[in-house]
């Protein structure tokens, strides 16, 4: 599996640190709210509303560098706008993933 990196950030940052850990900081602020939702939603079977939980978690997984995870995430969400939960167990892998290298920042 891939690994979480801050080639993005870094890349937007045009090397201003501060900046760097301004968004880290949101990242690390949003990121747990969010993934407690989704886990919410999804416990409920809201799947359009888990859908929009993944929407706003796919975009700090390509902040984080993930592609092939994002292309996973794009996928699980249009599955759940169909109704189905198909690659939810990739999704909270990359969650958990995601989790263990924030923890580390």
């Amino acid at each position: 599996m891939e690994q979480p990196n801050l080639s993005y950030i870094h890349s937007m940052s045009g090397g201003d640190k501060a900046f760097e850990q301004k968004l880290i900081a949101i990242i690390n602020a949003e990121f747990p709210e969010e993934k407690k939702e989704y886990f919410k939603n999804l416990a409920a079977k809201n799947y359009k509303l888990t859908a929009g939980n993944v929407h706003k978690l796919k975009h700090k997984i390509s902040i984080l560098g993930l592609e092939k995870s994002y292309e996973t995430a794009v996928a699980f969400e249009n599955n759940l706008l169909e109704g189905r939960t198909t690659l939810q167990d990739e999704f909270e892998s990359i969650l958990t993933t995601m989790t263990n290298y924030l923890q580390q920042l």
